[in-house]
């Protein structure tokens, strides 16, 4: 399955748009609230999400900007940043020193961000009794997902699974993909680790222009067990 490429958002887009309320907090009792940015052009359209809470949880490089530098100013600023792969790298650097927020990578990328005080994570690591890292191997070496518990869980996906043009989520395969065959073996695990109970949102790190306006995938745990089937099927391998 090859990625279809979108429109890369203009410098003047990114700077004007203020990032997006994901739920809306009168119909979902949560202590906390959960924000997406616009497509960041530095990390090839990713998306990035910001999780406001005790502890602020920055998931993958925004497009650094006065817009978005002080939207986090005024939410709290950001204790951890997490990057989900070594595509989502951004402005880093810049980020942890306007912040001296921690940053979370998995161990096999670590060496990707010299001269900065990086937190390595093999398999897992909890960032807060709420979020959790996962290391999910395949569209890079070291690939992640971040699971976060609050409003029925939410599993920020990275470029580990994606949205497609036919509104479905699958994991993409591209020219760049690590290792095709353990990134598919990965959704297994994650299938093992949640319930219908525990994964109720997936927030992909690219490709939400084919969302079609929405801001996150509900049901998300039905999604993955329709990957599961669909991964059966010897022509996604």
């Amino acid at each position: 399955m090859s990625l279809t490429s979108q429109p890369e958002p203009t410098q003047r887009q990114q700077s004007d748009k203020v990032p997006k309320l994901l739920f809306d907090e009168k119909n979902i009792a949560a202590p906390s609230t959960v924000f997406s940015f616009s497509p960041n052009r530095d990390t090839l359209g990713g998306t990035a999400y910001l999780i406001v809470e005790e502890v602020n949880i920055l998931i993958d490089c925004p497009a650094w900007n006065d817009t978005n530098q002080h939207f986090l100013e005024q939410q709290g600023g950001v204790q951890w940043l997490m990057l989900t792969h070594r595509g989502a790298i951004g402005k880093v650097k810049e980020i942890q020193q306007t912040f001296g927020c921690n940053v979370l990578i998995q161990e096999q990328e670590a060496y990707l961000l010299p001269g900065l005080t990086v937190t390595a994570f093999h398999q897992r690591f909890e960032l807060t009794s709420q979020s959790r890292a996962i290391w999910t191997a395949g569209h890079s070496p070291g690939s992640s997902c971040l699971h976060y518990g609050g409003f029925g869980g939410i599993l920020f996906s990275g470029r580990h699974l994606l949205p497609t043009p036919q509104g479905a989520v699958m994991p993409i395969k591209t020219a760049k993909t690590f290792h095709w065959l353990r990134q598919l073996q990965n959704l297994q695990k994650l299938v093992d680790e949640f319930t219908p109970a525990t994964l109720r949102y997936l927030c992909p790190g690219a490709n939400i222009g084919f969302l079609r306006g929405k801001t996150s995938i509900d049901e998300a745990y039905q999604h993955l067990l329709k990957i599961n089937a669909a991964i059966a099927n010897p022509s996604l391998k």
